[in-house]
């Protein structure tokens, strides 16, 4: 991180790093469609440690689960300090977000299965029917309400 990415508190703005979470979810959506995906939603994003100017952070990403054109990816960021040597990478965020992938003319394709290998998997696949469970059931509660209102 350089000092372009600061923010008034000195600290890597949160931004940049939402950025750089899209940017590799959508690598690895990409990746796991075969094609162009799209952020459709971001679930959640936290942020759990400050990242500060110098540190080199790493991403990573995994699709956790998917729908017949949409799927969740999960990524985390983690935080090597420029200042310590030979610590461990430190968790400075996490986040979920949910993608569709498209064909050229911007239509929702559909997307291939994602199969769970061990234990870790089948505990992430879990977890984002939950917050896929979570994310209709507000959608529909918020139309309702609208519905209501009118």
């Amino acid at each position: 991180m350089t000092a372009v990415d600061v923010n008034l508190y000195g600290t890597v703005h949160g931004g940049v790093l939402m950025k750089f979470v899209d940017d590799v979810a959508g690598a690895a959506a990409a990746r796991h469609s075969g094609g162009t995906a799209v952020t459709a939603a971001i679930d959640e994003i936290l942020f759990l440690e400050p990242v500060r100017v110098g540190d080199l952070v790493h991403a990573y990403a995994q699709v956790n689960w998917t729908g017949s054109t949409s799927m969740e990816v999960g990524v985390k960021l983690s935080a090597e300090r420029w200042d310590v040597v030979a610590a461990e990478p430190l968790t400075v965020a996490t986040a979920y977000l949910v993608f569709v992938a498209v064909d050229v003319a911007g239509h929702p394709r559909n997307v291939p299965p994602v199969v769970p290998e061990n234990a870790d998997d089948e505990r992430r696949f879990r977890e984002a029917l939950i917050r896929r469970e979570h994310r209709l059931a507000r959608r529909a509660a918020i139309q309702k309400a609208r519905a209501e209102q009118d």
